[in-house]
């Protein structure tokens, strides 16, 4: 192994190239127990279709073929699993697109439009001319699509945890019950991961949530004598811990099935043109996310060589595949994680580390009970959406605020997801803003032919196609 992934040449060792890949699971694993919760509407309270136990399979198997890659071919210690993000615009965007044109299973055309935008964007790595795509939305826009995200998925998980609740008069409101079981199991896992972020323990987010499990695990015999427990005028149980909850059978168990997602993909309705900006939406966050992830992951490594990374085109590669066969398989978009980094911290600097993470992941689909137990309950997994989406504002820092052509268009965009509750529809107000903003600013010259085309098929979309949904 030391001579496969030249680990004394990088200055590392076989046994710190494993501990590193040990943390780096750890690290990202919460996203085993929330992309089946997210796909098949268990976070949410409804049905979309898609089966949980082999959503689990899924995004297991996804992720340790596309971390496989990633290590074998650029030897970079980077994992890859479905992405946060992409997994919400998928269930929130795309699907009841796909709904709204009378499809009968809407998953299967969200599927459809994450293998098309994969096999793009594995196309345009091997041709080399993402980068002129990436180039088309500036890098204030680039950082504000991160940070609108982030506040959209933070603001799901305090829905979830029945923090925020629905109110006709304000829209939203802070829930009074906040005595309540569930937003106790919330705020002890939320205030555990963040208390272990604050001080730099490696898989915060993964004990934040065994935390909440454990709290759940507590309180469901003490319902009858907690009063937030129960509605005082109807009698009817007031909390998401009795019914939602349920203590797994067995720790181990064989594999749930691929099958009920396996090869469901609808290609022919993905590729109609009211589907379109839902491929180049998936594809253009694909490719911000593993832009991102490999500078930041690749700076903190010492990979990075006069200003370039070597073997951009082998990782970009890797993460196109994923996201292909994770299509293929049933789940979102596969992307790189900004957590290896803490493998790297850890002194994970080859492919190897990688490849102990592929392993883990492979090993994680027979622990699937344990998995349900958790994902079943949106306020175990909550405290992961709220600290996910408080890491994704770092951006904000990243965005021209002093350039009005620049921060306008990105301010819609981080607006705009949360308050529309559609990741595709923040990013559309931004995307057709900003050649206009540019325009009578004076400033038309700095445009490219890539955002003023993108700004045009938005518009055509939402006149000629969304109106009619």
């Amino acid at each position: 192994m030391d001579d496969c992934f030249g680990v004394s040449e990088a200055g590392s060792t076989v046994r710190t190239e494993v501990l590193a890949g040990v943390v780096t699971f750890f690290t990202m694993s919460y996203i085993v127990f929330v992309q089946p919760a997210v796909l098949s509407g268990a976070m949410f309270g409804m049905e979309t279709g898609m089966d949980f136990g082999a959503l689990t399979t899924a995004t297991c198997l996804s992720a340790a073929l596309a971390t496989a890659l990633m290590g074998w071919l650029a030897r970079y210690p980077i994992a890859l699993a479905p992405g946060m993000g992409q997994n919400f615009f998928f269930v929130f965007s795309a699907i009841p697109a796909a709904a709204a044109m009378g499809h009968d299973a809407p998953w299967k055309v969200g599927l459809g439009v994450i293998f098309v935008s994969g096999v793009l964007f594995l196309l345009l790595s091997l041709i080399g001319v993402r980068e002129r795509l990436l180039n088309a939305v500036s890098p204030s826009m680039k950082a504000g699509i991160g940070v609108g995200i982030g506040l959209f998925i933070a603001f799901i998980g305090l829905r979830n945890a029945g923090v925020v609740v629905i109110d006709p008069g304000t829209a939203v409101k802070l829930n009074a019950r906040l005595g309540s079981p569930d937003s106790l199991v919330f705020f002890i896992g939320l205030l555990t991961a963040a208390g272990f972020c604050a001080r730099g323990v490696r898989g915060a987010i993964l004990w934040g949530m065994l935390v909440s499990t454990a709290t759940a695990a507590v309180l469901k015999p003490l319902l009858p004598l907690i009063p937030e427990s129960w509605d005082s005028r109807t009698g009817a149980s007031a909390s998401m811990l009795a019914e939602r909850f349920q203590f797994a059978d067995s720790v181990m168990s064989a594999p749930p099935s691929l099958t009920p997602v396996l090869f469901q993909m609808d290609l022919a309705a993905a590729c109609s043109a009211a589907m379109l900006p839902f491929v180049l939406a998936f594809l253009f966050m694909d490719m911000f996310d593993t832009m991102g992830t490999l500078i930041g992951v690749g700076e903190r490594a010492g990979l990075i060589r006069d200003g370039k990374l070597p073997r951009a085109n082998r990782a970009m590669t890797a993460d196109a595949v994923g996201t292909v066969a994770g299509a293929v398989m049933g789940t979102s978009t596969v992307t790189s994680y900004i957590e290896s980094a803490a493998g790297v911290e850890q002194g994970g600097r080859t492919g190897m580390t990688a490849l102990v993470v592929a392993g883990l992941f492979l090993l994680t689909p027979f622990f699937s009970p344990v998995i349900a137990m958790v994902g079943s309950y949106p306020p175990i997994t909550a405290p992961a959406l709220v600290i996910v989406g408080a890491m994704m504002m770092r951006g904000v820092g990243k965005i021209d605020w002093s350039d009005h052509t620049e921060s306008i268009p990105t301010f819609l965009i981080i607006v705009g997801i949360p308050f529309a509750f559609s990741i595709g529809d923040g990013l559309a107000l931004g995307f057709i803003a900003y050649p206009i903003v540019k325009a009578l600013g004076g400033r038309a010259r700095e445009l490219s032919w890539a955002s003023v085309a993108l700004s045009a098929a938005l518009i055509l979309y939402f006149v000629l196609v969304r109106s009619r949904m």
